[in-house]
């Protein structure tokens, strides 16, 4: 982490999260950056203060940790562990996806728990904040494997969500094969066909665009703020990682805007192509072979693979959006983007850049655009999917379009005005902690010691 806490009374709360978590560093990062946004708030606000709302703020409601056993192929019992907190309820129920990757831990599960709370604040829809996941890589795995593992990993879970209390849906690991099973068993078990699961297939109640939303939210949120200086996604060179949904549907939208896409990256290396690349070829490889993107460079005559994911930062462009996982891009990536000339740094993975990292964009005067406030679009759809499951009256694509792009100009639009009312104008780290968090401590205040 990177700068100093001069407010005693935040720098007292952090201390306090510092010893009560030692060691998670992701969920203490989290912290440190809202809690530095919000130095020029409890100046103006010693309401907030005297409530002590933050030191509430800064402990999940609960955390909920668990056993999964489930048998591979082979007969073998095998053992993960799940995980779900709910953090934040206080403007509606907890909402925050799943996510399946050896990673997983509880300062990780934490920390996006944290960041969930601000960014579904931001999408003004009725949501609290909450994530969950577990060990269990699905990578190399059989359907049958998955299916086991996500039944058993359900069978606890189902318990402790419900689409008045609780929706998960999916992240890193957990794409449309994983959400079908963990629905499933929930219905199974609960004997209910409700929206407590979003992510779902369009023949059992998914939504519309909601595979998409992500990386187009993304897209929608970084042309706002590319319109507010005069420029746009047209004529640019973009660098997308990771290959995911939020990837993928980024890359898409960039090009419809008129950017050309030259590189993206999987968890082993990255593709380049001079001449912009081929979206297609590249949903048809990660999408329907499931494969990794060196296969890209034996289709495409002309295009690049390189070993190793994080030196995608060395290949010049104009606009980054960093789509693959929390601190991606570090002080070194940061550095190098801005000498080789990027002027947009928009994150569509949770927390995409270090503390370190971010504090360099925002000195050096590039637009960054941290992902609580960008890649707020999945989850905006999601509760999209939420309502027409209560509803049964479904949405059209056209419609679920209108109604993102118009969240994301929203969200652009309360950022951009928060940080300029305390003063940070341009600041969009600060801009998104403070608007976010003045919601959820008045309703917090509102509804007592809770």
């Amino acid at each position: 982490m990177s700068g100093v806490l001069k407010n005693e009374y935040l720098k007292k709360i952090f201390d306090e999260v510092m010893e009560r978590d030692p060691h998670e560093p992701e969920f203490q990062q989290a912290v440190f950056e809202v809690l530095e946004s919000l130095e020029p708030v409890v100046e103006k606000r010693p309401d907030i203060v005297k409530a002590d709302v933050i030191r509430r703020l800064v402990e999940p409601e609960r955390l909920i940790i668990f056993r999964v056993p489930w048998m591979d192929d082979a007969g073998n019992m095998r053992v993960n562990r799940g995980f779900r907190v709910q953090y934040n309820s206080a403007i509606g129920p907890y909402k925050g996806g799943l996510r399946f990757h050896p990673s997983v831990n509880a300062s990780i599960i934490k920390f996006l728990g944290f960041e969930q709370c601000f960014k579904n604040c931001l999408t003004t829809m009725p949501m609290g904040g909450g994530k969950g996941g577990s060990d269990f890589d699905p990578k190399g795995k059989s359907d049958n494997e998955v299916m086991r593992f996500c039944q058993s990993f359900m069978t606890e879970l189902y318990r402790h969500v419900g689409q008045f209390t609780d929706g998960p849906a999916g992240d890193i690991g957990v794409g449309a094969r994983e959400i079908g099973y963990l629905f499933g068993q929930h219905k199974r078990i609960t004997n209910e066909f409700n929206g407590t699961m979003s992510g779902k297939g369009i023949p059992y109640g998914g939504s519309l665009g909601r595979k998409s939303a992500t990386g187009y939210g993304l897209c929608y949120f970084t042309a706002n703020a590319l319109a507010a200086k005069g420029d746009g996604f047209a004529g640019k060179t973009v660098v997308v990682s990771g290959s995911g949904n939020v990837a993928i549907y980024a890359c898409e939208k960039a090009q419809e805007m008129g950017a050309k896409v030259v590189a993206m990256s999987d968890s082993c290396g990255y593709i380049y192509d001079e001449k912009g690349l081929d979206i297609e070829i590249i949903k048809t490889l990660k999408e329907v072979k499931r494969c990794r993107l060196s296969e890209y460079a034996q289709a495409v005559p002309g295009s690049v693979y390189t070993e190793g994911c994080c030196n995608i930062w060395s290949v010049p462009c104009d606009i980054a959006l960093p789509c693959a996982t929390q601190n991606e891009i570090d002080i070194k990536a940061a550095q190098l983007l801005v000498k080789n000339g990027c002027k947009c740094v928009a994150e569509g993975s949770n927390m995409s850049s270090t503390a370190e990292a971010a504090y360099y964009f925002i000195e050096s005067g590039i637009l960054y655009a941290p992902s609580k406030a960008a890649n707020a679009g999945g989850v905006a759809v999601s509760w999209m999917e939420m309502s027409q499951n209560s509803t049964r009256l479904p949405l059209t694509e056209e419609e679920i379009d209108a109604k993102l792009q118009k969240i994301m100009k929203d969200i652009y639009e309360n950022v951009s005005s928060a940080a300029k009312e305390f003063g940070l104008e341009g600041n969009f780290v600060a801009g998104a902690n403070i608007a976010s968090f003045l919601k959820i401590a008045e309703a917090m205040m509102a509804q007592g010691c809770c």
